[in-house]
């Protein structure tokens, strides 16, 4: 089965286990080390998600708000690489679809070719590269089409109508669909009403699932956004923030996806 069918029949058995949309929690890779984020992203898949965003730190992450930032400075830090965290995707893809999320410059220092055949060797189902244009997105979106690979774009509010027939024309496995403008993190309260719009604009111009993520914090703020269509909601700041924890990450982790996947029944 190939990255995109694995990524289709997830959003698929989400419905079919019914539940209104697919759980997605965000993992950076490495935190707080190695060992710790391999036994968080199975707790994940042992409580409820049906894929896992899975981070590649970076030093100038342009998208990532403080929480993720910080979390990718201290792997970073330790030592953390992009081949580790391949290794740790190799670990968990059994277990669950993992789409990487990786800015353009560890990408292309290796070459677009030679990075999606890691990413099939290690049992990734798909890639996100939160600062590639749509404009430089043709080699990525071929080299991903020939292994199977989902090529995930990302959309804002502040996308204008002919930009997003573009990008979702072109969407592979789902499209991440920014619930506001700015970095990611946690917020007080969503615009439950906004988002609806939102996500039917991007509905309308695209034939696979829109999935929402930035500043969902709570189950409530879960359920606010599959109330207003997403078919898939992806959880970062808090989930990295629990992780962080030093008694015990994946305890804290756990009851929280518990609670997310419960959020969207």
């Amino acid at each position: 089965m190939s990255g995109l069918e694995r990524i289709a029949e997830a959003f698929a058995s989400a419905r079919a286990d019914g539940r209104r949309a697919a759980l997605m929690p965000y993992l950076m890779g490495g935190f707080p080390d190695l060992d710790a984020s391999r036994r968080i992203a199975l707790a994940y898949a042992e409580n409820g998600a049906d894929l896992i965003e899975l981070g590649i730190p970076f030093s100038d992450p342009l998208a990532d708000g403080p929480v993720i930032h910080a979390a990718g400075t201290a792997a970073l830090r330790a030592g953390v690489r992009t081949e580790d965290v391949l290794e740790l995707a190799r670990s968990v893809a059994p277990a669950v679809p993992v789409i990487v999320m990786c800015y353009a410059n560890p990408i292309f220092r290796r070459g677009l070719e030679r990075f999606a055949d890691t990413l099939v060797d290690a049992g990734a189902c798909g890639l996100i590269v939160p600062d590639l244009p749509l404009e430089e997105t043709e080699a990525a979106l071929a080299a991903c089409d020939e292994r199977g690979l989902a090529l995930v774009p990302l959309v804002a509010p502040t996308t204008p109508d002919e930009r997003l027939a573009r990008i979702g024309a072109s969407a592979r496995g789902f499209v991440y669909t920014v619930t506001l403008t700015g970095t990611t993190g946690e917020r007080a309260a969503l615009d439950g009403q906004g988002l609806a719009g939102v996500v039917a604009r991007v509905a309308s111009h695209t034939d696979v699932p829109v999935a929402v993520g930035f500043g969902i914090g709570t189950p409530e703020q879960a359920r606010e956004a599959v109330d207003a269509g997403a078919q898939g909601v992806i959880i970062g700041s808090r989930l990295v923030r629990a992780a962080g924890q030093p008694d015990d990450p994946v305890g804290e982790v756990t009851g929280l996806v518990r609670g997310f996947a419960a959020a969207l029944g």
